[in-house]
């Protein structure tokens, strides 16, 4: 099983490798970073990583991977991205999202009309971008999964994992990872955190709408 996750400038790290260690690991896959050229890409926070093939030369996955970025608006604008997910999303058999990745699959065309998730700052605007939005943190319409901002993408990897390999193999594949999350703040959701630091954090988060 091929699986392709999407490399770009500026993305976020923990879209990627959250999902990667936990899809990375399962039995007969093939682990692909795709990217415009084989240069390394540097995320936001500075992680370098290195393309193992670039669009050109990969026409097919059985499972699509797309991180997001605060930066969101950069990707869509260079539109090499969405224009790749154009030509392989048809016969994929998953095409999934992290974070402000769901607004290239938008620009895409894959979402219109369909229930995705997002990060909670980018909502309306990929409602603008034709989806039908979802407050949830894992949305499956189909042979989409989206998954909300950033920490979303382990839960949807886990859910993809139940889907793919069974539910037994989701647990297994949680236990080893130990994912037993237990914040020690409740403000991980613009529904719990206090009103003050919802409207500071839409002014802070880089390339988020205010």
């Amino acid at each position: 099983m091929d699986l392709a996750f999407v490399l770009y400038p500026n993305l976020t790290a923990l879209d990627l490798i959250g999902p990667y260690e936990v899809l990375g690991h399962q039995p007969d896959v093939t682990v692909h970073f795709v990217a415009e050229t084989r240069q390394p890409v540097t995320a936001d926070a500075g992680l370098i990583i290195t393309p193992t093939v670039t669009f050109d030369e990969l026409d097919r996955a059985d499972v699509i991977v797309v991180p997001g970025t605060g930066t969101w608006r950069d990707p869509l604008e260079a539109g090499v991205v969405t224009a790749w997910l154009r030509r392989v999303h048809p016969t994929a058999t998953w095409t999934t999202s992290v974070c402000t990745g769901s607004t290239l699959l938008a620009a895409a065309g894959i979402l219109t009309g369909r229930p995705a998730t997002t990060h909670w700052a980018v909502r309306d605007a990929l409602a603008g971008l034709g989806a039908v939005v979802s407050t949830d943190r894992v949305v499956r319409d189909g042979s989409v999964v989206t998954a909300a901002g950033v920490s979303a993408g382990i839960d949807m990897a886990l859910t993809l994992v139940g889907l793919i390999w069974g539910d037994d193999r989701a647990k297994f594949t949680q236990l080893v990872i130990e994912y037993a999350p237990e914040p020690p703040y409740d403000a991980g959701s613009p529904e719990t955190a206090p009103a003050g630091m919802v409207a500071f954090a839409r002014s802070a988060v880089g390339g988020f709408p205010s």
